[in-house]
């Protein structure tokens, strides 16, 4: 299966992060990955579920928890699938995330995984701040009365249009 350049394909989200996090801005990582985890990955098999990024004391960023399967026809080459895999970026935005990180109490969350447009594979990494449990039902609240008034409105406008008939 051939695939289109200038295509983003995204292999794994992160759902859980938008509902436990408040998102305040987000980045670009690259991923340190070896063959047959690209391999495994452009067979669309990953997990994000429990990941999470920190920064070692040498100023690099680590993805860690993220889920890789093993590639099925690999060999001893394999990859163990939880291992630590380093992130790619400027020194200065990583300068500038872990000075958010431990200054203000954020954290660094792996919101989704995928192939750019040049077929690299790619982290979106966002800096968040922990939702309290009333914040979680109060967005929960407000997505429901949404939904709620959209399919009222999609009633009424039903009936109108049934009337003119």
């Amino acid at each position: 299966m051939a695939q289109k350049k200038n295509e983003v394909r995204t292999i794994a989200t992160n759902r859980r992060a938008r509902h436990d996090y408040t998102i305040e801005s987000t980045q670009e990582a690259g991923l340190v990955l070896t063959g047959t985890e690209v391999k495994s990955l452009r067979e669309g098999r990953a997990s994000l579920a429990q990941s999470f990024v920190s920064v070692s004391k040498q100023g690099e960023l680590w993805l860690e928890n993220a889920n890789i399967p093993e590639y099925l026809d690999g060999t001893w080459t394999n990859h163990a699938p939880r291992r630590k895999r380093k992130l790619l970026m400027h020194r200065r935005q990583i300068n500038k995330l872990a000075q958010a990180v431990q200054a203000k109490g954020e954290a660094l969350i792996p919101l989704s995984l995928y192939f750019n447009e040049d077929g690299r594979v790619k982290l979106e990494v966002a800096l968040a701040k922990g939702k309290r449990e009333y914040d979680k039902r109060a967005a929960l609240k407000e997505a429901e009365d949404k939904r709620a008034m959209q399919r009222a409105m999609r009633l009424k406008n039903l009936r109108d249009w049934s009337a003119r008939g």
